[in-house]
């Protein structure tokens, strides 16, 4: 027969031992979910008028609402982006040859920037950014270095292998200045031709152009051969442009499937939401002990705009570079 003490004694045993474990299991996982410290962010938002051609009315800070991951963050900066502008033309080398329709546009826009604006050329070419010659606020000398793509299908690899190394060799070491992006591509990532949201190389492009602080506009060309012109191609480059835009406070400038007639319309635009935009920094509570990748959102109360922010966000620990 069992001994009645021995079997009592096991189970208030066991019940003590699983009680420990659950308490360990609890406490870690609070721990675990609880925010490592103060955080700090900085992005470049575009505020834009809801009517065609007017300007945008000004916005306070007091009109802002800022949640990072979730939890409201505190505005210690929101000011009219005043700095220096720094843009780079990134060229996709396996477009279209018939990109030359548009070369006037593009020579255009580039006189067009602001006279202190710095302008880089580069192409897509075997994963990386080459750029043409130096970036320059003389106008003439970068148009200098414009060229028609090579129009090789597949020659540019991956166009987010070449964002995140033009990420990484940004060709400035201007700490105040804006940092914009104009992708000229199909978007399509010939590693991973099929349309996957959780693309790997998309998603380090994001990352790199976060910490970079890179805003990311694209316009939509297609590529030379088959594929490159397909409804798939389309549908899933157009995807993941749309994912690079919104996630660094960028646009994605495109017409149905196929190319549009004229670039001007968006390089007009473009130089519009060059003067309507803010400096935002912030601090907030972070999630992760080394900087990462929060997530942001950003309401504005004040009627009759449009806010382009960026909805992911690079998070340092505050007091870091």
């Amino acid at each position: 027969m069992r001994n009645p003490l021995q079997t009592n004694w096991k189970r208030t045993t066991l019940k003590r031992w699983m009680g420990a474990s659950a308490a360990i299991l609890l406490l870690g996982a609070t721990a675990w979910a609880q925010p490592k410290g103060p955080g700090q962010g900085m992005a470049t938002v575009t505020v834009i008028s809801k009517q065609a051609d007017a300007a945008a009315p000004a916005v306070t800070e007091n009109d802002l609402n800022l949640r990072v991951d979730g939890r409201p963050a505190h505005i210690t900066g929101w000011r009219h982006a005043s700095g220096p502008l720094e843009v780079v033309l990134l060229i996709d080398n396996g477009a279209r040859t018939s990109l030359g329709q548009q070369m006037n546009d593009i020579r255009g826009f580039v006189r067009e920037l602001p006279q202190d604006a710095a302008i880089g050329i580069a192409y897509m070419q075997n994963g990386q950014a080459q750029f043409t010659g130096p970036m320059t606020t003389n106008k003439e000398m970068a148009l200098k270095e414009l060229r028609l793509p090579v129009g090789t299908p597949g020659s540019s690899a991956s166009p987010y292998f070449c964002l995140s190394d033009l990420a990484k060799h940004w060709p400035s070491r201007e700490q105040d200045a804006r940092r914009e992006v104009i992708m000229i591509t199909n978007g399509v990532d010939n590693y991973e031709p099929r349309y996957d949201p959780n693309d790997p190389y998309v998603q380090a492009a994001i990352r790199d152009s976060l910490q970079a602080g890179l805003v990311v506009n694209s316009i939509y060309w297609t590529n030379s051969g088959w594929f490159g012109h397909t409804a798939y191609a389309a549908n899933t480059g157009q995807n993941l442009l749309i994912q690079v835009a919104q996630a660094t406070g960028g646009k994605l400038y495109w017409q149905g499937l196929g190319n549009p007639v004229s670039f001007q319309p968006y390089f007009k635009e473009l130089l519009k939401r060059f003067d309507e935009q803010y400096q935002l920094s912030f601090t907030a509570q972070m999630q992760e002990r080394k900087p990462y990748v929060a997530n942001m959102k950003l309401k504005v109360r004040t009627p009759g705009v449009k806010v382009d922010a960026p909805n992911r966000i690079w998070l340092t620990n505050a007091g870091t570079e």
